[in-house]
């Protein structure tokens, strides 16, 4: 990137530094409206396109990025675009491992910044409603994350389907990034607590007697 800036808008909003952001939708059309421009300019800026999702959507996601006229089997070619099923990020071996997934997250990024010079990831979360081991541990993963993308310049954003997940965790969740886009609006997440913090309040809710 050198010293200039590089340009990226997120749901309507021009980005001056990196981004750890959650998104909450009510339904996939209302994700795919905030963040293909976000894929599509990605495209047009030669970043790298990272995405994870629900296996069973993956076909439907490749269709939707073609939609905007891009050329899937040179984009996967070229390295350019991933689209990776869950069973090959966060459900790898059949369980949620965050060590595991967050050393994949700093390759990813790392490499992405090696080739291309920017990375996009944008990675559906519904996987930690699946019957795997490991699942109960997102929102420690997703505090310890920002110490991952605090070593990069990139756009992570991690979303979130209203719809499936209870209060009590997009709470948490909310409290874990430090930017956050609802009601298709990306601003600062005045909840967002730093991991040292965080992770601290999570040990002492499984201490005894608490």
């Amino acid at each position: 990137m050198g010293e200039q800036y590089h340009s990226v808008t997120l749901a309507g909003s021009a980005l001056k530094r990196r981004c750890h952001a959650c998104a909450f939708f009510h339904d996939r059309e209302e994700e795919y409206r905030l963040l293909l421009p976000f894929v599509r300019e990605g495209f047009e800026q030669r970043d790298k396109i990272f995405q994870i999702v629900d296996g069973r959507h993956r076909d439907e996601r490749l269709q939707r990025i073609g939609d905007l006229g891009i050329d899937i089997g040179m984009a996967e070619e070229s390295g350019q675009l991933e689209v990776r099923p869950w069973e090959n990020a966060h459900l790898r071996a059949g369980r949620f491992d965050q060590d595991a997934m967050l050393a994949l997250v700093e390759e990813v990024l790392g490499k992405g910044k090696e080739q291309f010079g920017f990375t996009r990831f944008w990675a559906n979360m519904e996987w930690s409603l699946e019957d795997f081991p490991g699942v109960d541990d997102i929102v420690e993963y997703e505090s310890r994350l920002n110490e991952v993308t605090s070593r990069f310049d990139d756009v992570v954003v991690c979303t979130y389907d209203l719809n499936r997940f209870s209060a009590t965790v997009v709470m948490d969740i909310l409290r874990t990034h430090p930017q956050v886009i609802v009601g298709g609006i990306l601003q600062e997440n005045p909840f967002y607590v730093p991991p040292e913090q965080f992770l601290g309040e999570l040990r002492a809710r499984t201490m005894p007697g608490q």
